[in-house]
């Protein structure tokens, strides 16, 4: 079976090998053929295919134009390969989606919409955000008669969200978007003294919380708790976040980008633990990663954080507050041997998303949905 994916991933027609490219090694042998249609790239185009089948197929337009490109050049490659399912990464005003929507209409193929998360779920950061959740609901409205299915990645807020919003529990698939790669992300080789009490990495953006984190640093710097803290991401408030963190003279580093998942898994090891402050996620990947290499997790209740900390045996749940934050930081990084016994409990309870067997789910999942039979690999 070939099949058509409209990707909001952008990283790899740019050289970048991210989570999508690692992904794509494994997934990509459960179908004969994969077409990529993702968003125009922020620079030049360096790559057009990867793992022998996996062909990509940028945007020539803006984002403004995304929904027309999805629908022009979906339309060609259908012609040309005869896909058996459509997938879209839906997102923003949803282009994709609805641009993917005429395509399964028009060819009538079945059409999975990945929700991975929705902005402003379950707390919004801005308005922005309360938009982006008003523009979401009005798309699953329009889309759930529309799709064979809609994919989430959690199993316990999105379909809950999705089935109040008027979804069929039916039209739900929970295939988890968590790929561990356990021979990169392990706890072999771990310092015997760690660099790091604490590790943020991702966008840098308002949604991910990073003012909360600083500002928790902050409180418990004012206890005498000075935690070591290496952030590492890019975005548009890393320097504010940055120069602030500066001024109150915490002990923080920072790092803009890392060039292979080898070298991120060092510094998972690196650190005592991970912190996530995120007011919406799908996953996130990043704290799942540092679990699988012993760093237990600080966060709040979004995305899977909410399912894997829930008994506080690998970690802590916090609130969206400062306060609630600052207490749970102090509580695992203040007490090493409790400490090292949720970093030994992450390790176990993350094993369940090693990478070839949760690639094999989320593949012949899709397959099931195009009413295709699994493939064994």
């Amino acid at each position: 079976m070939n099949l058509l994916m409209i990707s909001g991933d952008r990283q790899i027609v740019i050289g970048e090998k991210g989570p999508f490219y690692s992904m794509q090694a494994e997934f990509s042998r459960y179908f004969d053929r994969i077409d990529v249609i993702c968003p125009q790239p922020s620079g030049p185009i360096k790559v057009e295919k990867i793992h022998g089948n996996v062909h990509f197929h940028p945007a020539d337009v803006p984002s403004s134009g995304m929904k027309g490109f999805v629908k022009r050049k979906g339309a060609q490659l259908l012609r040309e390969h005869g896909h058996g399912l459509l997938v879209s990464h839906d997102y923003g005003r949803f282009a994709n989606g609805r641009g993917a929507a005429w395509l399964a209409k028009k060819f009538n193929l079945p059409h999975v919409s990945e929700l991975h998360h929705i902005p402003g779920e379950p707390v919004a950061e801005s308005m922005g955000e309360r938009l982006e959740r008003f523009l979401a609901k009005r798309f699953v409205a329009w889309a759930r008669s529309r799709v064979t299915a809609f994919r989430v990645v959690n199993p316990g807020h999105m379909p809950r969200l999705l089935q109040s919003w008027g979804v069929p529990r039916e039209k739900i698939a929970v295939l988890p978007s968590q790929y561990l790669d356990l021979t990169i992300y392990t706890p072999e080789c771990a310092p015997a003294t760690r660099s790091y009490d604490l590790i943020f990495v991702g966008r840098m953006v308002d949604n991910k919380g990073l003012g909360r984190i600083v500002s928790a640093l902050e409180m418990c710097a004012a206890r005498g708790n000075v935690w070591r803290t290496l952030f590492v991401g890019k975005g548009p408030l890393r320097e504010a976040m940055r120069e602030r963190a500066g001024r109150s003279g915490l002990a923080t580093e920072w790092i803009e980008w890392v060039d292979s998942p080898s070298d991120l898994a060092d510094l998972y090891r690196a650190s005592r633990a991970v912190v996530c402050a995120s007011t919406c996620e799908g996953g996130p990947r990043f704290t799942v990663e540092a679990m699988a290499c012993g760093a237990p997790c600080i966060s709040t209740p979004v995305g899977i954080m909410e399912d894997l900390l829930a008994d506080g045996s690998a970690g802590r749940l916090c609130g969206f507050d400062v306060s609630s934050l600052a207490q749970a930081l102090d509580a695992v990084l203040g007490d090493e041997p409790t400490r090292k016994t949720m970093g030994d409990a992450a390790i176990e309870l993350v094993s369940v998303y090693e990478y070839s067997q949760a690639i094999e789910i989320y593949a012949n999942g899709l397959r099931r949905l195009a009413g295709q039979e699994e493939r064994k690999i």
